[in-house]
């Protein structure tokens, strides 16, 4: 159902709603210097912040750029503190609109969901392509396979996104144009080409997933693809029949291309038997169990060894790591340290 209201900018803007949205911002940063900034003089600052959204002379500020290596190079830009209240508020609102138009399946930066959710399910679409891992008899060119996956990565994604199909697809359930024009200006914040957005923001998280959602559905329902699901530009799709992942992988191709503007990457793309392993968000996942990936383990022990670590983060890693197959890793880890 689209929201057409004309009270939906007024709830973006709404004392209880921007006052939450700071709880939010805060939530894990309260001893950071911007935040003890920003409290200083809270009282005006929030006023003024609200004053702002309703007057729609809000903009936001140029966003601080930095590069981490996690353990593969991104280049991060976020928006300062009072910037990421504004996206808070706004995702307060319109998050929960687009979500009820997202598929089961899509696992990235949505409320029970996640990664690990993302692993628990590829486990379950592992075990029925594969019937539980079993031989199955030979089929020509099959050779004993038991299962096939299309292990795919969208190229260059968050600087690729079209700034237009974006707002259309945003358009499609918001009719309100003062919530548009906001997103608009966030959207346009990271750079002022047609294109581009970036990795760090809140409302990346949320467009993302609104952009890649007309793909999701272009492969349940027209592809009919039954074990299929994404994290972000990462997606998985088994099946029993190398051929039939074929076809859907062209069909994509065309769909990212002639729909969205995108391209599947070359060397991140490809079609293997499941018995292989299959290198999915941090894991390398086989039939009957799960390994970390060595990149992963060598860049959380240069990390370790280097001090670059707080007690937070080591918590943090070790689980992740103990949904794999790791306990005596782990445990041979930390009697070294």
């Amino acid at each position: 159902m689209t929201r057409t209201e004309n009270n939906l900018y007024r709830e973006i803007c709404s004392s209880g709603n921007i006052w939450l949205a700071f709880r939010k911002a805060r939530k894990g940063k309260s001893s950071k210097y911007y935040v003890k900034e920003f409290e200083t003089n809270i009282e005006h600052e929030m006023a003024l912040l609200k004053e702002e959204l309703k007057s729609e002379t809000y903009h936001p500020k140029q966003l601080k750029r930095f590069v981490i290596h996690d353990p593969k190079t991104r280049v991060i830009h976020a928006p300062v503190f009072r910037d990421r209240i504004v996206h808070h508020a706004i995702c307060n609102v319109i998050e929960p609109i687009f979500d009820n138009t997202f598929i089961y399946d899509s696992y990235a930066s949505r409320k029970e969901k996640g990664m690990h959710a993302a692993l628990k399910r590829f486990d379950h679409f592992k075990k029925k392509v594969s019937r539980n891992g079993t031989p199955v008899p030979y089929v020509k060119n099959n050779n004993m396979v038991r299962g096939w996956v299309l292990k795919a990565d969208i190229r260059h994604y968050f600087p690729s996104v079209d700034h237009n199909i974006l707002l259309d697809l945003l358009r499609k359930k918001i009719s309100d144009e003062k919530t548009i024009s906001q997103l608009q200006k966030i959207i346009k914040a990271y750079a002022n080409e047609s294109k581009g957005m970036p990795l760090g923001a809140l409302t990346s998280q949320l467009f993302a997933n609104v952009y890649l959602n007309p793909l999701d559905h272009f492969v349940k329902e027209r592809l009919h693809a039954k074990y299929y699901l994404r994290y972000l530009d990462d997606f998985v799709i088994l099946h029993s029949s190398r051929r039939q992942l074929e076809k859907m992988r062209d069909e994509i191709e065309k769909f990212l291309s002639t729909e969205l503007k995108l391209e599947l990457h070359p060397e991140k793309t490809s079609i293997f038997p499941l018995h292989n392993g299959v290198n999915f968000l941090g894991f390398r996942c086989f039939y009957h169990y799960r390994l970390l990936k060595k990149s992963n383990l060598r860049h959380f022990l240069l990390n370790l060894k280097n001090g670059h670590h707080n007690d937070k983060s080591i918590e943090g890693w070790i689980a992740h790591a103990s949904w794999g197959n790791t306990y005596n890793l782990r445990k041979k880890i930390f009697q070294n340290f």
